[in-house]
């Protein structure tokens, strides 16, 4: 995850693991597309609660994961990982790793991508390898719209909070390519997500930059206009919620 944000936007692993546990439950298929080999040091960006670092440990390989939100850290390293507070913007490794993995989380990293891929750059050894999903062109593009719609309402301007970004697959290849880095592959996959537990729970760990905006007082109401715009769209007869996720899959490499 990214550093908490003056917005509102905090990490804390047990919200996460309450209402977000979907994100590293659905990460198989970038893992798979990961490879780990024993041996092999791979770095975790942005580790999360550290889920899925542990699946590559379980490889054989030697991982890293860094996060920005200490609680994930903290809950990482409670797992017996090596889990260190970074900043995905500013990553402090030369050349150190024979692959970067990253799941659910780049799309975070919106001030600066170049910076990030870069950064990736820095840390992998000639010939290392790239491999990452994160949201793509279209993301929640239904949950965004009714933000956008109800925080109008209540006077706030959310088109500039949007704290998402979401590349459609050109812009990541040229991104990448820019960097030196060779595309293998890039798809854009639409992926439905059904949620653990209700719209409620999503909107609290992943848009508090919006809410947090308003006066305390405001804050359940104008989460629940958003709810009723939503519902019809993303709710079935069950109250069944899923969110409309898009997701962007690549694995590039450096010229060895």
């Amino acid at each position: 995850m990214t550093a908490d944000t003056k917005q509102g936007q905090h990490w804390l692993a047990d919200s996460y693991s309450e209402h977000a546990h979907f994100v590293p439950a659905l990460g198989q298929p970038v893992l798979e597309l990961l490879r780990p080999s024993p041996g092999e040091r791979i770095l975790d960006l942005a580790c999360g609660d550290g889920v899925l670092t542990e699946k590559i440990a379980a490889s054989g390989a030697a991982v890293v994961g860094v996060d920005a939100a200490p609680d994930m850290v903290n809950a990482a390293g409670k797992r017996g990982l090596d889990a260190r507070v970074m900043d995905g913007l500013a990553l402090q490794f030369k050349h150190e790793f024979d692959a970067v993995f990253s799941n659910a989380a780049l799309h975070w990293m919106k001030s600066d991508p170049d910076a990030v891929i870069a950064g990736v750059a820095r840390a992998l050894k000639p010939g290392g390898r790239f491999v990452a999903e994160m949201g793509g062109h279209g993301c929640i593009a239904s949950i965004a719209v009714a933000i956008v719609a109800v925080m109008a309402r209540y006077g706030v301007d959310a088109q500039r909070l949007i704290p998402w970004y979401f590349p459609t697959v050109d812009d990541y290849r040229a991104r990448l390519e820019r960097q030196g880095f060779m595309v293998d592959y890039i798809e854009l996959i639409p992926r439905p997500t059904p949620l653990p537990t209700d719209m409620t729970g999503w909107l609290e760990v992943f848009a508090a930059t919006f809410f947090s905006r308003l006066p305390e007082q405001q804050r359940s109401a104008a989460r629940d206009e958003v709810i009723e715009l939503l519902r019809p769209v993303l709710c079935d007869e069950r109250g069944r919620w899923t969110a409309d996720y898009m997701r962007l899959r690549f694995r590039a490499h450096l010229p060895a």
